[in-house]
């Protein structure tokens, strides 16, 4: 790809030059050549040119100290009266291609070509080699057709595409300035976590992914890219450490092109093989048109197998028909092999910006509502799903509305072996309320296609309550939920934030202390720590969740809170107590994460003797329950869990996210019986790979 661009002009320049060159009379005369004949009047004009470029140009003095030898392909045009303009340059380095383009604009006007006596433009390609050296009479090849009065259609058409490719220039980075999304992983938006939350900041931080223009006010991520750049010239180098593997831009429009990667390998204390593996290969495209639209893709075809606690999960997730699993976070895994999965997945969106206050997104990803590494109202876990989400932010409001449409996978919902189809709509209304406080107000709704009802209308108002057209539709129609979220900036290095979810409300009996199963709520606390103990860099955070048996599910089997057999809010879905500490912390290139996490979890048992719902499973019917009262978290089997996962590692290419790492995860999983679908389990599982990070992976289920 590197010459592409050169080498198609001038083929097409070749091509169109083999055809007309016989009728060609006159090339553009430099005045010192004015007097001799016509048949001299071309290698005078090389070898002027050439001694012109031979006297003007200025190596770099970085080039003369590496004593490197190459050279500067140029191509340009002298125009019709006779005004020399570079269209394209191509060089080891960028001070090359600037010294070319200097040179070039310091060359006198010239007797313009001319066609049946009449001025015209030409383009010419020229080679100067680096060391310079001493020029001799040379032909260079005239490489455009000329235009003629009889033949305008066809000149009008070569100059457009001349003209486009004209407006090449060096590529600006304007992904950083753009309305696409920063590719959400928690360790990456850490990097500016501080920057965005300082005391005075008019930010809104809880809905994620994060677009490139919204940050740029608070963290200039460019300038970041930039200082970690390594000082290489030569191409391999650029591409691997420094820049984008393509790289285009022009006048009104620009993309990038990156190979995606996953390869790791590791191994399972509890695996039959011993041995884990992943094999991830793709490629991600970011592209701009204008200012205010922008697309991104990013296609992946991956194998794998995993650390046994993660495949039992994944197989427990398993869809309806042959394929054994759902990789949790990913989508449907066919077989790989015996032992090992086959999992694409392809997400991709638009992003268009009409004007300052509002961004409109259409795509196929995900998305996450939070300050905290889990969320209680919506999170990243799940597999991706197409999605219209509206960002509206003036004042000291930012208001998000999303539509989605999800996928319930289960043989008992399955019909004509299609998988069926659900709906889920919310709006988060974010608050600034002072320079410190921040208040978010949350409602959701999901729907199916009950009685021919599709995609419910009712529901595209972006600001209309819920619950109030849930009553509307019939209230067995929908299953709508409510939550509060909450900030407070202590300082510029301690942020405070919360949620609270409610998915059903009775003040009797919430206020009857008899521990009603309708008491179907759960709530977050948190805390962030930046520069911890006055280290650079480093984020300590400490996050409480817990949420109340049977809360996210309902008595219509379809209406619970989840996709792909995956919850949409916490990955632990419900019945659970669960503390996370988390240290992250960068220095250059290098960096490193320390996560422990502490739960206590209440599953069902699932045998002949107690098939109850205990409130764990959010898509087991709630009336399945063994109790109206004395419900409690833990409640029916229930198991302690602890888990470690550190991961160090170094940043190969700040532009695309591409990291060398090493993982190691402990995780000891106790259940008080052990059933078919509850083991015991006790892992230590250690993985080294690379890996272009452009989303949160999950293994602490």
């Amino acid at each position: 790809m590197k010459h592409f661009w050169l080498v198609t002009l001038l083929l097409i320049s070749f091509l169109s030059n083999a055809q007309t060159i016989s009728t060609y009379e006159k090339p553009p005369i430099f005045s010192e050549c004015d007097s001799l004949a016509v048949a001299q009047l071309k290698p005078c004009f090389n070898y002027t040119l050439n001694s012109f470029v031979y006297n003007n140009f200025k190596v770099p003095q970085a080039t003369l100290d590496e004593a490197y030898q190459g050279d500067i392909q140029i191509l340009f045009e002298v125009d019709k009266e006779g005004a020399f303009k570079v269209i394209y340059a191509d060089a080891i380095n960028d001070e090359l291609k600037d010294e070319a383009r200097r040179v070039f604009k310091m060359l006198p006007k010239v007797k313009p070509a001319t066609y049946n006596g009449k001025p015209t433009f030409v383009q010419y390609s020229l080679t100067v080699a680096i060391p310079l050296t001493e020029p001799k009479y040379t032909s260079i090849e005239t490489t455009e057709t000329k235009l003629t009065e009889a033949d305008s259609l066809n000149a009008t058409l070569s100059n457009e595409y001349d003209a486009v490719n004209a407006q090449l220039k060096t590529y600006e980075k304007l992904e950083y300035t753009s309305q696409l999304n920063i590719p959400f992983t928690h360790s990456y938006y850490a990097r500016f976590d501080d920057e965005i939350n300082a005391i005075g900041t008019n930010s809104h931080t809880a809905s994620k992914p994060f677009i490139y223009n919204d940050v740029a006010k608070y963290y200039d991520i460019k300038a970041e890219k930039e200082s970690l750049a390594k000082d290489t010239d030569s191409w391999f180098g650029r591409k691997l450490y420094n820049e984008h593997l393509v790289e285009i831009q022009g006048k009104d429009y620009w993309f990038t092109i990156d190979p995606i990667l996953d390869l790791q390998v590791g191994s399972d204390s509890e695996g039959d093989s011993g041995s884990t593996w992943n094999n991830t290969r793709g490629v991600f495209v970011q592209a701009g048109l204008g200012k205010r639209f922008n697309l991104s893709a990013s296609i992946y075809e991956s194998q794998g197998r995993f650390a046994d606690y993660f495949n039992g999960y994944a197989e427990s997730l398993k869809a309806f028909g042959p394929d054994p699993a759902i990789i949790p976070g990913r989508g449907i895994a066919k077989r790989f092999k015996e032992n090992s999965y086959d999992y694409p997945v392809a997400e991709a969106y638009l992003s268009y910006t009409p004007a300052d206050f509002l961004n409109i997104q259409f795509g196929h990803g995900k998305n996450f509502i939070g300050d905290g590494y889990r969320s209680l109202l919506q999170s990243d876990v799940s597999s991706p799903y197409p999605f219209l989400k509206l960002n509206t932010s003036f004042w000291k409001i930012k208001y998000t509305s999303t539509w989605m449409w999800l996928k319930d996978v289960r043989p008992e919902v399955v019909e004509d072996d299609a998988f069926l189809t659900k709906y889920m709509a919310n709006h988060y209304l974010s608050w600034n309320v002072s320079k410190r406080l921040n208040i978010g107000l949350f409602e959701s709704v999901m729907w199916a296609d009950t009685n021919g009802r599709g995609f419910d209308v009712n529901y595209l108002n972006p600001i209309i309550f819920f619950r109030a057209i849930e009553f509307q539709t019939g209230q067995g129609a929908g299953n709508a939920i409510l939550g509060l979220s909450g900030k407070y900036k202590w300082n510029n290095k301690v942020n405070l934030y919360g949620q609270f979810i409610l998915d059903e409300f009775s003040l009797s009996d919430i206020t009857g202390g008899n521990k009603s199963w309708k008491n179907k709520y759960g709530y977050q606390l948190g805390v962030k720590y930046y520069n911890a103990f006055k280290v650079d860099n480093l984020l300590l955070q400490a996050e409480y969740n817990q949420v109340r048996p049977y809360t996210y599910s309902h008595n219509t089997i379809v209406l619970n809170y989840g996709h792909f057999n995956q919850p949409m809010a916490h990955l632990w879905g419900a019945n659970f107590k669960e503390l996370v500490l988390i240290g992250r912390y960068n220095y250059k290139r290098w960096f490193a994460d320390a996560k422990f996490i502490i739960g206590k979890r209440g599953f069902d048992f699932n045998t002949e003797e107690d098939s109850f719902s205990y409130g764990g499973d959010i898509y087991r019917d709630y009336n399945e329950r063994n109790a109206d009262t004395g419900i409690t978290i833990g409640q029916g089997n229930k198991t302690n869990s602890f888990m470690t996962e550190l991961q160090a590692g170094y940043l190969l290419n700040p532009e695309t996210n591409l990291k060398l790492f090493t993982n190691i995860i402990y995780r000891d999983f106790n259940p008080d019986a052990i059933t078919a679908t509850t083991m015991d389990s006790n892992t230590f599982w250690f993985s080294i790979g690379v890996r272009t990070d452009l989303f949160n992976w999950y293994n602490d289920f």
